[in-house]
């Protein structure tokens, strides 16, 4: 009786052990490292993206003028303030003349005393010439007197001596009134040189604009060519923006951009690209380019930080992927395909990206196929799997279970 009772018992456990057993490799199979990976997937289909090109930038205003002497001096007042709007030609700021307006004074007199010695020269001139004149005539009528031998030839000759030395004087006086009238050309042009000295001293606008900074305070000195007023023209604002070099094919300038500045986040701003900079920046490995407001908005300042998206033309009929689709394995970018439940890799050959997250593909897939979008871990060849419509849904079911 006490076998058959042991007997019972040992068959009970051996039963309840092979249920465990059966239960853990189900719970291993279906949950463990032995579980199939969840994998979602999606069937490659033809489509048009378009690519557009996301930057960072900063306003900055495409023409700004610094204002200053060029000369060195010491600046005697400033007339406006940091923030002021000004008109081009209005005074800015002026220069200490220190001695310019005496020298102007002096020179002035001197011009003036030229004036008096060229009209001097010129009545010189003018009574020498007519003595030129009266010698000619006396030489010519005594020498006829001569030819009658009504006077001696010793006569004669005196009369052609005082028109040689009348012609003589003639031509001195001339020369005379030349030299005068050359230097008060000389002096004229020092006057205008100093008049244009005081000029420059006078610091004005260059064109209507905004003061944006005051580099330089009355008492300060400065060297020739140093700010004294810093000055934007607001309406050339523009941002400055820098764009990753692999995504940069296609930059030209035209394109259409959205700008949302810092100041003014959520509000999109229309924009064109202005222009693309030449060169490129070869440690991060970006491009710079300028894209101009189609209406400049009100309180923007400079300096300001602005995200700018540029759109570039849509790309022709072809198969498209999630982003998320692309992996890399052995070395290879491509994707996972699913056929019939078993997993192969295949290389792709890429083409444009949308901001969006869907990538064109060139070659090495066909229309239809289905693809590995997202997985619960690395997948290989060897990889058992399980295709749900979300990794979230599923892991939600799970837990609820």
């Amino acid at each position: 009786m006490k076998l058959k009772l042991l007997s019972s018992k040992a068959l009970l456990l051996g039963l309840l052990v092979l249920l465990l057993l059966i239960v853990f490799v189900f719970i291993i199979r279906r949950a463990g490292p032995m579980a199939p990976v969840r994998v979602t997937v999606v069937q490659a289909a033809t489509s048009t993206i378009t690519p557009a090109l996301y930057g960072i930038g900063t306003v900055e205003a495409r023409r700004s003028y610094l204002i200053g002497p060029t000369a060195a001096s010491r600046v005697l007042r400033v007339l406006v303030d940091v923030g002021d709007a000004v008109k081009a030609g209005q005074l800015l700021a002026e220069m200490d003349p220190v001695d310019l307006d005496s020298r102007l004074e002096a020179l002035n007199a001197s011009v003036a005393r030229a004036h008096s010695a060229v009209a001097a020269a010129d009545a010189q001139t003018a009574d020498a010439q007519a003595r030129m004149a009266l010698a000619q005539t006396s030489a010519r009528r005594y020498t006829e007197l001569a030819q009658q031998n009504f006077v001696s030839s010793g006569a004669v000759e005196a009369k052609a001596q005082e028109q040689a030395s009348a012609q003589a004087a003639s031509r001195s006086a001339q020369a005379n009134l030349l030299a005068t009238r050359q230097d008060l050309v000389r002096l004229k042009a020092e006057h205008a040189a100093l008049v244009q000295q005081r000029q420059n001293l006078r610091l004005v606008a260059a064109q209507d604009g905004v003061v944006m900074s005051r580099d330089a305070e009355p008492g300060s000195t400065v060297v020739a060519g140093q700010s004294v007023i810093k000055l934007v023209d607001p309406g050339s604002l523009w941002v400055k923006a820098r764009f990753d070099q692999a995504r940069s094919a296609g930059l030209a300038p035209g394109l259409a951009a959205d700008i949302v500045l810092r100041s003014n986040a959520g509000v999109s701003l229309r924009g064109k690209l202005a222009r693309v900079e030449l060169q490129g920046d070869s440690v991060t490995q970006e491009r710079t380019a300028q894209i101009a407001f189609d209406a400049l908005p009100v309180g923007i300042s400079l300096g300001e930080l602005a995200e700018v998206t540029l759109s570039l033309p849509g790309t022709a009929p072809s198969l498209v992927l999630p982003n998320a689709a692309i992996k890399r394995y052995d070395g290879q970018t491509g994707v996972w395909l699913l056929n019939e439940g078993r997993l192969s890799f295949a290389p792709l050959r890429l083409g444009q990206t949308s901001l969006d997250g869907q990538v064109q593909v060139l070659e090495g897939l066909k229309a239809g196929e289905q693809v590995v979008v997202y997985s619960e871990k690395e997948i290989d060849t060897n990889s058992r799997i399980e295709v749900v419509k979300s990794l979230v849904a599923s892991k939600v079911g799970q837990g609820k279970s």
